[in-house]
């Protein structure tokens, strides 16, 4: 930075010298700069070329972190995979969705999604959520590297036919987002092991979870890039911010 304030410097003077010297002194000015108008005009390019190329390099470039279970708060993660501090990967899957139709992770094979969890009935931060999502899936919504997957964390009450009805009344496009439904057991193991996103329920129940307003940014390697809060409009608006840059940069 340095480097670009010392160059910026030197040019600011140079244009200065010669514009007052042109406009008080122009007799004397005006057969120097016609000697030398090649010489201050490739100056002047030079000059400014040179300043772009020193900001484009030295500027601070976005990047997004790669989350690994130990990065992250333990009371988000499953025991068992705490431990991990690298090459975490979110792990294979099968669910059915709101067409009766089996998602697994090929349908997310070279993806960049979204996950979170809900459940159809919930009154409370869901509304906000879903609310939430729409608007993510109106800014993903001419993406074709980016989708949606949301599960629903009580399989015994969001059945298939009821997920539709959700679909339907949210505005959930299905090509982009999947709502999806299957064995309590296999949620739990992906929202606690794979997005490490939610936290234990009560312990009497097993596989119980509380439901969470984290958002989950997942890349196209099947790592994780992001959490959110799915109820604020700056975490959204960050979201967003964050599925653009990987779609142009990775």
């Amino acid at each position: 930075m340095k480097n670009i304030e010392a160059i910026s410097c030197f040019c600011t003077f140079a244009y200065l010298f010669i514009f007052f010297n042109i406009r008080y002194n122009p007799i004397l000015m005006l057969p120097i700069i016609k000697k030398y108008r090649v010489f201050i005009i490739t100056f002047l390019v030079f000059s400014v070329i040179t300043i772009s190329l020193f900001y484009h390099v030295l500027k601070p470039s976005k990047k997004l972190p790669i989350y690994n279970p130990a990065d992250v708060n333990p009371e988000l993660v499953d025991s068992t995979v705490q431990y991990i501090a690298r090459e975490h990967r979110i792990a294979d899957f099968s669910f059915v969705n709101q067409n009766g139709k089996v998602i697994t992770q090929k349908d997310y094979e070279g993806k960049i999604y979204v996950v979170d969890f809900f459940f159809t009935t919930c009154p409370t931060i869901c509304p906000i959520m879903t609310k939430n999502m729409v608007d993510v899936q109106k800014a993903i919504l001419n993406n074709p590297k980016v989708m949606i997957l949301s599960h629903t964390v009580t399989p015994d009450i969001d059945s298939v036919p009821v997920l539709k009805k959700y679909a339907l009344e949210k505005g959930v496009v299905d090509s982009k987002w999947n709502l999806v439904t299957g064995e309590k057991k296999e949620i739990y193991s992906m929202a606690r092991k794979s997005y490490l996103a939610v936290k234990l329920g009560k312990p009497k129940e097993l596989y119980d979870m509380v439901h969470t307003e984290n958002f989950v940014l997942v890349d196209a390697e099947k790592r994780v890039r992001g959490f959110y809060d799915g109820t604020k409009k700056e975490d959204i608006e960050r979201l967003i911010e964050d599925i653009n840059w990987l779609s142009q940069n990775e």
